[in-house]
């Protein structure tokens, strides 16, 4: 009998062998009297002749090298590439498998879709390629979209497309995917993340649901992916029915389908308010809204509205403040003229540029704020930003804000991150 190989490597932090349990226990509880046992930082392995000798692990359980599909690690979260699984069926309780892979599309909608995959966003289920939830989905990225899609069984990077049909960016609404499989070699980058919907309506920035270290979650996300941005491609579903076919909006409550008139006008109240003066304030409407869009129709959102109507061109009663099936597809697809600033209006106060603090304030996405970003990193406030600036005002624009207001010499409710027209003055002096 040839002597067995041994090859070094580093155990999983939830490795359930003996050995690996044993070592987790004594470090946690060592015993009266005596120095809790260190576990050692390197394992040893049987391969290839003891495997032969002592047979074949279940197919389940075996991961051949060259053969793992990684997902990418998000930057920033701390963790390296982690492998997910293989196809495998689904699995019940203490992870038995409780029914065979197949390979049908059971029918289900874009609501169905989105609402499970915020039920592992809300409960943070931990990621794994080995372990398996409740619902007998694999805690990987591809497990995750199976659950997602209702699939009979756990696919993987390298067979999820066979379930969908190939689609363009400008067709992608919520329940769609944004799939990476490296064919050449699937260890490196491979990854899948749930559409849900774009974030601004230059359709740079979407929200990605998606199973990652450490857990589900649900976050805006550059367009298509952090890194290897040229690998994504978007997917749909094939075995999608009816239900509601629109694009979700940033709070994720409604969607891109003209509502009807009826969501408009003098007693109007509710989500789809809010979201024609969010667009609206993306489009340069945003010194119409002194406090920032709002669910209860108000005269700004007239005046807004109107603005944009005019900006089209139009005139008597195709700019009438109401915004009807053309201004709605207008304004949700990015499309038209977007309103020109006034530069003699009193948003600019006299200071050229300037375009008033309503397009600086949390929940709006503009390009003002991205030019924004840029300058305070040129002004040497970069350190705020943990990546490039962009269209969303966040955290790191009002902290830079604050620190340039500072070295200003100005203090206490002067240097509080608002965006003021002296404060664009100094800055882009």
């Amino acid at each position: 009998m040839a002597a067995p190989a041994f090859e070094e490597f580093e155990p999983a932090h939830d490795c359930g062998c003996p050995g690996c349990v044993h070592r987790r226990r004594t470090r946690r509880r060592p015993l009266p009297g005596r120095t809790g046992h260190r576990p050692a930082t390197r394992g040893m392995v049987v391969v290839a002749a003891v495997s032969a000798a002592l047979g074949a692990a279940p197919p389940a359980t075996v991961l051949t090298p060259g053969h793992w599909p990684h997902r990418q690690a998000v930057p920033g979260d701390g963790e390296p590439d982690t492998p997910q699984g293989t196809e495998s069926p689904l699995h019940g309780p203490a992870g038995r498998p409780a029914s065979p892979v197949g390979v049908g599309a059971p029918a289900t909608t874009r609501d169905a879709i989105v609402k499970r995959a915020k039920s592992w966003v809300t409960a943070k289920v931990p990621y794994s390629m080995s372990r398996y939830w409740t619902d007998g989905y694999r805690q990987d990225c591809s497990g995750y979209v199976s659950m997602a899609w209702g699939l009979n069984s756990n696919q993987w990077t390298g067979s999820l497309a066979k379930y969908g049909v190939r689609i363009k960016k400008s067709q992608l609404e919520p329940g769609d995917i944004l799939l990476h499989h490296n064919t050449a070699n699937p260890q490196q980058g491979s990854h899948v993340v749930i559409f849900g919907g774009w974030t601004d309506y230059r359709h740079t920035h979407y929200t990605a649901y998606e199973q990652t270290p450490p857990h589900t979650r649900a976050q805006t996300t550059p367009y298509p992916y952090w890194n290897h941005a040229d690998a994504f491609v978007p997917y749909r579903y094939k075995g999608l029915t009816g239900g509601s076919p629109g694009a979700e909006a940033a709070d994720g409550k409604v969607t891109d389908l003209f509502p009807g008139a009826a969501a408009f006008g003098p007693g109007a109240h509710g989500a789809h308010v809010t979201q024609l003066g969010q667009m609206l304030v993306g489009r340069g409407a945003g010194p119409y809204y002194p406090k920032g869009p709002g669910p209860v129709w108000s005269e700004s959102d007239r005046r807004a509205t109107e603005a944009f109507q005019r900006a089209q061109g139009w005139s008597a009663e195709e700019a009438d403040g109401l915004p009807g099936p053309r201004t709605w597809a207008l304004l949700v697809s990015g499309r038209g003229q977007d309103i020109a600033p006034d530069k003699d209006g009193p948003a600019s106060h006299g200071v050229p540029g300037y375009p008033g603090k309503a397009y600086f304030r949390p929940g709006q996405s503009n390009d003002h704020i991205t030019r924004l970003g840029n300058q305070l990193v040129s002004k040497g406030f970069g350190r705020f930003y943990d990546t490039a600036p962009g269209p969303w005002w966040g955290e790191a624009d009002r902290r830079a804000v604050a620190a340039f207001q500072r070295s200003q010499g100005w203090r206490g409710g002067a240097a509080d991150g608002t965006l003021g027209p002296e404060t664009w003055r100094r800055l882009f002096a």
